[in-house]
């Protein structure tokens, strides 16, 4: 309601926050009813309340919101093989997101595939990432890369601006680190597809990420 209120054109719910016996179909019909009718983007991460989940668990999760009306569902790039780096290269891994795609797209549900590398990678390495979830279905690409010098968020800038010409899906591309919210103000002038804020800031939340009252000053008073 807050991000409503605040001017939100779209509302993302971290599903891994809910505890175990709130996640039922009654309860998130309940609470995708509350977002008025805005499009949702869902996601059901490994760690909070679903630290202790296996991955075909977390995908039930993914599948009931998809059940219940939620319209762009998170798919992790390591999803059935944790990687450091959240992006494998197992084929056996590859073919089970391809078919959880598949069955999120025939339940009319749109996906978006995502990597957080928690470490910095070079242009080549993000683009072949972002071809990778291309390949696999994704509708949209995400990858939160690292920013952690002045050297890096150059880099950045200029990998973000010219994803575009290296994949046909809509992206996003953040980044986090010291020099890390540049990017989240900036992206959507340079080709992302939306912008990733914050209604409030509670402990336990990210400060990476700004505020949603904060992003619209940034956007309805920037000229190109």
């Amino acid at each position: 309601h807050n991000s409503i209120s605040d001017g939100a054109e779209a509302l993302g719910l971290q599903l891994e926050e809910l505890v175990l016996e709130d996640r039922t179909e009654e309860k998130l019909k309940d609470l995708f009813a509350t977002c008025k009718g805005l499009p949702t983007y869902i996601t059901s991460y490994r760690g909070k309340n679903s630290a202790s989940l296996t991955e075909d668990e977390r995908v039930d999760l993914l599948l009931l919101a998809a059940k219940c009306g939620a319209t762009l569902l998170d798919v992790m790039s390591d999803l059935y093989d944790p990687q450091p780096y959240e992006v494998t290269e197992n084929e056996e891994a590859i073919a089970k997101q391809k078919a959880l795609i598949n069955k999120l797209h025939e339940m009319g549900a749109e996906v978006l595939m995502s990597t957080h590398t928690h470490t910095f990678f070079d242009e080549e390495t993000i683009i072949k990432i972002a071809k990778s979830q291309q390949e696999r279905g994704a509708d949209v690409v995400k990858i939160v890369n690292f920013s952690q010098t002045e050297e890096q968020l150059l880099q950045n800038i200029n990998v973000c601006a010219k994803l575009k010409d290296n994949i046909d899906r809509p992206y996003l591309f953040l980044t986090n680190g010291v020099h890390g919210r540049f990017i989240r103000h900036a992206g959507p002038t340079l080709g992302c597809c939306m912008y990733l804020c914050v209604q409030q800031y509670k402990p336990g939340y990210s400060t990476e990420q700004p505020k949603l009252t904060a992003i619209k000053q940034v956007r309805d008073n920037f000229i190109l």
